[in-house]
This record gives structure tokens, C-alpha cells and sequence, in this order.
């Protein structure tokens, strides 16, 4: 966003988050006062450098820790994985995924603080496993430390 932008946002935050001046606050688009002194505003942000200092005087910060090692591999597990299947046709007897490999996917490049990447592979590995399962080569499919490097490339 242009610096012009960004300052007209900071203004309409300052103004809005403001309990001096946003019992009229005026929304330009509608042209009607809203007394917002009752709202409860609810921001997040993975970066706050780009946001003005008297806004963020006007929130209350809470960092959120990001999951670790164990939490990635029990999402992983247990939503991304049967969701990833779901969508590209596989039933659970075609894919099994040996449990040594968990610890190496939720870390593949270094350290990733959410789990997209990891969706990402899963995703892309159950793809080739449902492409092999297609074509005949296989009924069902094992991914293990000796062929993990033929699903996903980051090994």
C-alpha cells in the first residue's frame, strides 16, 4: 500500500479506536454518525512495524506464541491430512504416512512458524500419492525415510 494510503488508514484507526472522538465517528461512505464509544475492536497483524505508533497506543497487544514442533504435527495429522485426502480422492487405506516422518515434514526448510507450508506439502504429497494410485502403479501408498524424497522435494 502507498504511503498516502497508509496514513489515510492510520488516521480512520485513530480516529475509530479513539474514545474522545469516535462517539460521532461519520463513516464517508454512508454519511451517518455511529457512536462506536461501545464497540469492542477486534485487530490482527502478523508484522506491527508498519503500524503507526498512536494506533498501536490505542490497542491492547497480545503476541500469540506460534505452535511448536508437536502442535504442527498433531494438526497435521490429524485435520490437514484427512482433509487433504478428502480432496484429492484418496481413501485411508491408500495413504499411510509412517510416523517417522512427521518430525522432518513439520521442519523441512528451517523454522516455519504456521502450519500453510505444511498444508502445502501434505497436500502436494497426497496428489502423488493419488496419481500414483491412478495410474495403476500401486493399490495403496507408503510414504517412509526411504521414499519420502519421491513425494515431496524439499528432501
Amino acid at each position: 500500500m502507498t504511503d498516502t494510503a497508509r496514513a489515510d488508514i492510520m488516521g480512520v484507526l485513530i480516529e475509530v479506536l479513539d474514545p474522545e472522538q469516535n462517539a460521532a465517528f461519520t463513516d464517508h461512505y454512508i454519511d451517518y454518525p455511529f457512536n462506536l464509544q461501545q464497540v469492542l475492536f477486534v485487530a490482527t497483524a502478523n508484522n506491527v512495524s508498519s503500524v503507526a505508533t498512536a494506533v498501536l497506543d490505542r490497542l491492547e497487544i497480545i503476541h500469540m506464541p506460534s505452535y511448536n514442533d508437536t502442535e504442527k504435527i498433531m494438526i497435521g495429522k490429524t485435520y490437514v491430512l484427512p482433509k487433504a485426502m478428502k480432496t484429492t480422492g484418496l481413501l485411508p487405506e491408500q495413504l499411510i504416512i509412517d510416523d517417522a516422518i512427521w518430525s522432518p515434514l513439520v521442519r523441512p526448510l528451517g523454522y516455519d512458524p504456521g502450519v500453510r507450508g505444511l498444508d502445502r506439502m501434505i497436500t502436494n504429497m497426497c496428489r502423488k500419492a493419488a496419481t500414483i494410485i491412478v495410474t495403476g502403479q500401486a493399490q495403496a501408498v507408503r510414504i517412509t525415510p526411504d521414499n519420502i524424497k519421491q513425494f515431496t522435494p524439499e528432501y
